[in-house]
């Protein structure tokens, strides 16, 4: 299913307020300005920043 393009039109990174925007392989939403991905589990995308992971580790 995914995450819809309603969803991630508002959307936004829980730390910078910046939009985020979903990743090539579908499974995360990333923070251009934060450097991070939050990760989307069975549709649900985890804004939390805690479970933010570095852009460059993904």
């Amino acid at each position: 299913m995914g995450v819809s393009k309603e969803l991630l039109d508002i959307l936004a990174c829980p730390k910078c307020k910046e939009s985020v925007k979903l990743n090539e392989k579908g499974d995360g939403l990333i923070c251009e300005k934060c450097k991070v991905v939050y990760e989307i589990r069975d549709d649900i995308p985890i804004m939390l920043i805690d479970e933010a992971k570095p852009l460059s580790a993904r």
